[in-house]
């Protein structure tokens, strides 16, 4: 078993896939329109959907905002340099929301971004083999 994506509703797709490609460098794998249910899917992923697990943004036409609710968290990525790719996210227009540094109560250096939506994005430093 292996887990094959998240789904995440969206308000705007192609500004969407926007942030999670221009800004975040994933690649959009496919999109298919649904006319008959009013909705787009949109499937985006650092690699491809056979070995990797992706991103589904769902844009449901008819819906304008959604409420994240409480129970949501993030999404974790992990990066080679969590302060470089912040410099590299803000460069490219994005909103960081937590500057890289270690975590409260602990060593790992992570940092959040936010989309579009409003979803937070985690960066997780990679470990150095001498740390």
């Amino acid at each position: 078993m292996r887990i094959l994506h998240t789904m995440l509703r969206v308000a705007n797709l192609e500004q969407s896939i926007e942030f999670y490609s221009n800004i975040l460098g994933m690649k959009l794998l496919r999109k298919s329109e649904y006319p008959e249910g009013r909705f787009t899917l949109a499937f985006v992923g650092y690699g491809d959907e056979e070995s990797d697990s992706v991103l589904e943004l769902t844009h449901n036409w008819d819906t304008k905002t959604y409420d994240l609710g409480s129970g949501y968290g993030h999404i974790a990525i992990e990066v080679r340099d969590a302060y470089e790719i912040c410099d590299q996210i803000r460069n490219r227009g994005g909103k960081v929301i937590r500057e890289a540094g270690p975590m409260k109560h602990g060593s790992t250096v992570i940092a959040f971004v936010e989309d579009p939506d409003g979803y937070k994005i985690e960066f997780i430093q990679q470990k150095r083999p001498d740390n």
